[in-house]
């Protein structure tokens, strides 16, 4: 298992503008794809940032298939929307962005303090599906920042088939298909121009 230490409270610091612009400001969804290929040890890394995500009990429900072969590729295709079907094929790297449907079996060993909480949330599946859609939820944002933290572009995508790649991914039902995220190396005229952010006025209130 990895280790990290931990900072400093006292030493935290801001991000420096570069790193912002690379993250959040200048990043963009990416919908062309070079040919260039992607590592399996860069997307090892990618799944090494988004791992350290907060999550609720730290529970961490998100999982990851890296579609990257051809023959995963043509077990995906048919389940993309025709609108995504061609960047999808472009990408050299395709995240199915999931989360188990039975993380709760992992609390004892993922947060030791508490371990009788698996008991709860094995008896109560509402409980259980909405505690882990949530974090989840919250790992899945991290991902898309994570591939951009691992110099990579990433194109999430809306329309696909879940049913469909629920059962040809996870046929016994153990995961659940969140989010389908392309990755690789920005292709010929990859950003559409930058669309407005809402106002802030509109977005924040301050109490």
């Amino acid at each position: 298992m990895t280790e990290t230490t931990a900072l400093e409270t006292t030493t935290l610091e801001k991000l420096d503008p570069r790193g912002r612009q690379i993250v959040f400001t200048g990043a963009r969804t990416s919908n062309t794809f070079a040919d260039t290929p992607v590592t399996d040890d860069e997307l090892a890394d990618i799944w090494e940032l988004t791992r350290w995500t907060p999550t609720m009990a730290n529970t961490q429900p998100l999982r990851v298939v890296f579609v990257r072969t051809p023959e995963g590729k043509e077990r995906l295709l048919p389940h993309i929307a025709e609108g995504n079907l061609e960047k999808t094929k472009a990408a050299p790297a395709t995240a199915i962005v999931a989360y188990d449907n039975n993380w709760h079996e992992e609390i004892p060993n993922v947060f030791p303090i508490r371990p009788e909480m698996k008991d709860y949330f094995e008896s109560d599946e509402n409980a259980r599906h909405g505690a882990g859609g949530w974090s989840a939820g919250l790992q899945a944002g991290a991902f898309i920042l994570a591939v951009r933290a691992a110099g990579l572009a990433a194109g999430p995508i809306a329309g696909y088939d879940t049913a469909g790649v629920d059962k040809e991914f996870f046929p016994e039902g153990d995961w659940t298909t969140k989010m389908i995220v392309n990755i690789g190396h920005p292709g010929e005229n990859p950003w559409f121009d930058r669309l407005p952010r809402v106002d802030t006025e509109a977005a924040v209130k301050w109490a």
